[in-house]
């Protein structure tokens, strides 16, 4: 398992050259994740297929993984070069210098996409990746590193586009949408950054109350708490992809953290409120919301929309249940214009902002909406659709 002769180690890594990182996000929410991007700080944010490149320094990059609502992960690419076949993926990454990111019994595991290459089995391309730092680790310590799919230690990316391969390590440390506040959920439940970026469109700033007529496992109120109260999303995650980084500065990302955790505001009670017609619903969230901030300020009954009192002058989130969540035996075209009529009779001065897993029912609202957008997140082509309550 020899180098072969004038291969040299590669430790010169091409993030540390550039410092350009790249942003896995949703194509549905990408436009929303690149204004969130700036706003953190990252510059030259550059949207790309699956996801965003940008530029930042260390304390832009722990930020970003601290606080991104919208962001699933961040990639630190170490090197990248043609890569016809599996062969030549196996050599170049076994000159990667991996004792950098690897300490005594830390575990790693290799995610893996493949397009348009001669190189056509991603799981394959992904074996010998997982082999080349193994073999490389043998040679240079004497022992094996354990691979751990679920919770690794140093998370490695593998794309190869057009015979050209991008070898990264996750700075996230796994997907930033688990935040580790959903204890429970409801069957087909909503992604937490598919709720975030609901939030972030309506615009709600907290002036006037906001209600989720039919909460399910409570993911838009969660992330409305989060919100508005300023929580960090990554607040619950016990560690990060960048804390194995060789350049990783703990100083930096302590004084990071701090701002960020001492930036936060509690949340006055019956701002946010929720409600759903199923008792197992309301339990999940209320265990959901029971670990978080501030989640004891937000108040949660057990109640059919159709039977609440006026919901006036109030931001409305929903993601009316359907398909899975509703039964097949459900009317769903009757359940849609019911819905209607209570937001048209009973919500007077109200935004309405409902989330369409499936658009058809949209036109059952029998409501004229002020904007349809399209949405394609969760494994879902949904639109979210606001309405004036005038």
């Amino acid at each position: 398992m020899k180098r072969k002769k004038g291969a040299p180690l590669i430790t010169d890594y091409e993030y540390l050259k550039n410092f350009r990182y790249f942003a896995q996000i949703e194509e549905g929410i990408k436009d929303l994740g690149a204004q969130e991007l700036a706003e953190l700080g990252a510059e030259n944010v550059t949207p790309a297929f699956r996801g965003i490149y940008f530029t930042a320094d260390r304390q832009t990059l722990y930020r970003i993984n601290y606080t991104s609502r919208l962001v699933s992960r961040v990639l630190a690419p170490l090197v990248s070069f043609p890569c016809p076949d599996t062969d030549l993926l196996y050599e170049t990454a076994k000159q990667i210098r991996w004792g950098d990111f690897f300490k005594q019994n830390r575990t790693f595991a290799v995610f893996s996409n493949v397009a348009n290459s001669k190189i056509t089995h991603s799981k394959f391309a992904a074996l010998r990746l997982k082999d080349a730092v193994a073999d490389s680790l043998i040679y240079k310590t004497g022992l094996r590193p354990d691979v751990s799919v679920q919770n690794p230690d140093v998370a490695l990316n593998l794309y190869i586009n057009n015979d050209h391969a991008v070898i990264s390590i996750d700075t996230s440390g796994g997907p930033l949408h688990k935040r580790g506040y959903r204890e429970e959920s409801v069957s087909a439940p909503m992604q937490e950054t598919v709720a975030a970026a609901i939030i972030r469109m309506t615009r709600w700033n907290g002036e006037v109350p906001l209600y989720d007529p039919m909460c399910g496992s409570g993911t838009l109120l969660c992330e409305a708490l989060m919100h508005y109260s300023r929580i960090p999303s990554g607040i619950f995650r016990e560690k990060f992809g960048f804390l194995v980084l060789p350049d990783f500065d703990p100083e930096t990302w302590a004084q990071v953290k701090a701002e960020a955790d001492n930036n936060i505001r509690e949340l006055p009670e019956n701002l946010i409120a929720g409600s759903d017609i199923s008792e197992e619903a309301v339990d999940f969230t209320k265990i959901n919301l029971m670990g978080m901030h501030f989640g004891n300020n937000v108040r949660i009954a057990r109640a059919d929309f159709s039977s609440l009192p006026p919901l006036e002058h109030q931001v409305i989130v929903a993601n009316p249940p359907y398909g899975i969540r509703m039964g097949k035996n459900k009317n769903l075209n009757a359940f849609h214009k019911k819905l209607g009529d209570f937001l048209k009779q009973q919500c007077k001065g109200s935004s309405v902002y409902i989330y369409f897993g499936d658009r058809g029912y949209i036109k059952k609202m029998g409501l004229k909406p002020t904007f349809k957008m399209p949405i394609q997140a969760g494994g879902l082509d949904g639109r979210l659709v606001k309405y004036e309550m005038y």
